[in-house]
C-alpha cells in the first residue's frame, strides 16, 4: 500500500489565528480613525497584509505616504505576534489531535502548506511542532494559492507523487490549488462555500477513522 500525505493548511483547520488578526486590525484601523466590520473583515481573511492595509485606508478614504504605510504594517504585525504568543494547546480546533494521532500511528505522512510565516511559532506554541515531517510555509513560496506552490513543495520534500496526497483546507482558493495539484481536497467548514473540494466536513469531529482507512486505501483514479 502506497503511503500517502496528509497536508493541513493552518488558520482555520488546526487553529483558529483568524480572531487574532482582526482584533490587531481593527486596533489599528481605529487608531487611524477608521472602522471596518466583522463581515468587512472577510475580505481580509486570506490576502497579504499590504493588500489588507490598502482596503483599510480605502474604507476609510484614508491617504498615507509609503514610509507611513510601512509602520502601520509593522505595528499590526507585533500587536498580531503579541496575540499568537500567548497561545496554547486549548487553541488547538476540536478533534485535531485525534486526527493527527491516528494519521501517526497508521505511518502516514503528515505536512503542513500554510501561507503563514508564523507557522512554526504557532505548531511550536500549541506543542504540535514535532507531529509535523514537513513544513511549508509562506518563509518558503512566493506564490499564493489558489497557486498550488505551497503543496506541490510539500508533496515534493515527502517525496509523494500528488495524487497520493490529501489536502486539509477552509477556504476556497486552498481547495482550488489542492484541485490544481490534482490532490484529494477536503474543505473544512461551509458545505456550500466549499463546494469544489472532493469531500467537505464541517469540522474535524466529523472525519471518522473508517473516511481515514478508506482514503489511505483509496488510489484517486
Amino acid at each position: 500500500m502506497t503511503k500517502k500525505a496528509f497536508i493541513f493548511d493552518l488558520d482555520g483547520v488546526i487553529v483558529d489565528t483568524a480572531k487574532y488578526h482582526f482584533l490587531a486590525w481593527k486596533k489599528l484601523a481605529n487608531s487611524i480613525g477608521v472602522d471596518f466590520t466583522e463581515h468587512q473583515n472577510e475580505q481580509l481573511k486570506g490576502v497579504s497584509r499590504v493588500k489588507s492595509l490598502e482596503k483599510i485606508l480605502a474604507w476609510g478614504n484614508k491617504d498615507v505616504t509609503e514610509d507611513e504605510f510601512m509602520e502601520l504594517m509593522a505595528i499590526k504585525n507585533d500587536d498580531y505576534l503579541g496575540y499568537i504568543k500567548k497561545m496554547d494547546q486549548s487553541e488547538i480546533l476540536p478533534d485535531v489531535l485525534k486526527i493527527l494521532d491516528f494519521l501517526g500511528e497508521k505511518q502516514q505522512h503528515i505536512a503542513l502548506g500554510s501561507a503563514s510565516k508564523n507557522a512554526r511559532m504557532i505548531l511550536e506554541k500549541v506543542n504540535i511542532l514535532d507531529k509535523f515531517e514537513v513544513i511549508v510555509d509562506g518563509n518558503d513560496v512566493s506564490k499564493a494559492k489558489p497557486n498550488p506552490e505551497v503543496f506541490l513543495t510539500a508533496a515534493r520534500m515527502l517525496n509523494c507523487e500528488p495524487l497520493n496526497c490529501i489536502v486539509f483546507e477552509d477556504s476556497l482558493a486552498g481547495i482550488k490549488a489542492a484541485n490544481i495539484a490534482s490532490m484529494v481536497s477536503i474543505g473544512i467548514g461551509d458545505k456550500e462555500t466549499l463546494k469544489e473540494a472532493d469531500f467537505v466536513f464541517k469540522d474535524f469531529t466529523e472525519i471518522s477513522t473508517e473516511f481515514l482507512n478508506e482514503i489511505i486505501k483509496k488510489n484517486k483514479h
